[in-house]
């Protein structure tokens, strides 16, 4: 038991959504969460609309409201590339260990 009282039960929240067979898509919806919020608040900052952003992208308003959805994960490299530049930003992606 801990200082308080309590002891660790059960396993860790990662390896629970890999048995699970849930880990990869709740990863890559978190990590489309975090892009669209930071896309939309550096859509917000410049004052720009989506039908402003959808014509800096080359694209439709409808494509930009799928960008912006933290749950839709269908979303394209190059869409989000084309999203971020909009915004005056840079998409970054890296490789790391596993």
């Amino acid at each position: 038991m801990s200082e308080k009282g309590f002891s660790s039960v059960g396993v860790s929240l990662e390896d629970f959504l890999e048995e699970e067979g849930l880990r990869e898509e709740v990863y890559a919806e978190a990590i489309k969460a975090v892009l669209a919020w930071q896309i939309e608040n550096a859509r917000k900052e410049m004052s720009l609309s989506k039908t402003e952003m959808a014509a800096k992208m080359g694209t439709s308003r409808t494509q930009v409201e799928r960008v912006l959805d933290p749950h839709n994960v269908a979303v394209t490299l190059d869409t989000l590339d084309r999203a971020a530049r909009s915004v005056g930003k840079k998409l970054l992606i890296e490789l790391v260990d596993a």
